[in-house]
């Protein structure tokens, strides 16, 4: 069985991560998404939110690809979750040059550490490229409309969480 790992903070989902695990889908048997603890960065939704988010994604998506997509939240080195979960392939969306230099240096880190589990990036489709979940935060908090950024769950998520009409 190909196994993939999708890691990320998912604070909340996108239309971009969304276009990323749709995709991915074509690559593995079985796709994790690594739902990334990450105290550091102060998350809006809480872990169990984000899982929460990601699974009634990702539910109608294994529907519609027949892979199997797990939601699966980790707080140690990426490659040990790698290990955890038996993948052998880290996905990474990639959206500007920006990031690939950040990923660049981790997969070289990665490689360092395990370089059985290899590293695959994948370009946002073009009407993604620019969504961060940063900006769409912003947008939402300053009561700007992301129906284009999130799937419509999401969005009606960031209105309760936030209180306004986005």
């Amino acid at each position: 069985m190909r196994i993939g790992l999708y890691p990320g903070t998912f604070d909340p989902v996108t239309m971009g991560h969304i276009d990323i695990i749709r995709r991915a889908t074509v690559l593995v048997d079985r796709l994790v998404i690594g739902v990334a603890i990450n105290r550091d960065k102060g998350p809006l939704f809480s872990l169990e939110e984000r899982v929460s988010m990601i699974e009634a994604e990702c539910t109608r998506i294994s529907e519609e690809t027949g892979c199997e997509i797990v939601a699966h939240p980790f707080e140690n080195l990426l490659i040990d979750c790698a290990r955890d979960v038996g993948a052998r392939m880290i996905i990474r969306g990639l959206r500007a040059v920006a990031d690939f230099e950040y990923e660049f240096q981790m997969v070289g880190m990665n490689r360092r550490l395990d370089d059985s589990i290899e590293t695959v990036f994948l370009m946002a489709e073009a009407q993604h490229q620019a969504i961060a979940s940063k900006l769409v935060k912003e947008i939402a908090r300053l009561g700007g409309n992301v129906s284009k950024f999130v799937p419509p769950d999401v969005r009606s998520a960031l209105r309760e969480k936030l209180g306004t009409d986005c």
